[in-house]
C-alpha cells in the first residue's frame, strides 16, 4: 500500500510538471486567470476535483 501511494505523488509531480516544462508561457497566464478568480470558484473547482479523484480511485481499487 505504501509503495502504491508514493506512486501515486510520483505521477502527480509528472502531470504537474508538465505544464510548466512545455509551455509555460500559458501555464503562467493560467495562473494569473486562477488568481483572479473568487474563492468559492476555485473552492467549487477542488470539490469537484476531489470527488472525481475519489470515485475513481473507488472503482480502480474494487475492479483489481
Amino acid at each position: 500500500m505504501g509503495e502504491a501511494f508514493l506512486l501515486a505523488i510520483c505521477i502527480v509531480f509528472i502531470i504537474e510538471g508538465l505544464m510548466p516544462l512545455l509551455i509555460p508561457d500559458k501555464w503562467k497566464q493560467f495562473l494569473m486567470q486562477m488568481a483572479l478568480q473568487p474563492s468559492e470558484s476555485l473552492r467549487r473547482i477542488g470539490g469537484v476535483m476531489v470527488v472525481i479523484g475519489v470515485v475513481s480511485a473507488y472503482f480502480l481499487i474494487n475492479r483489481i
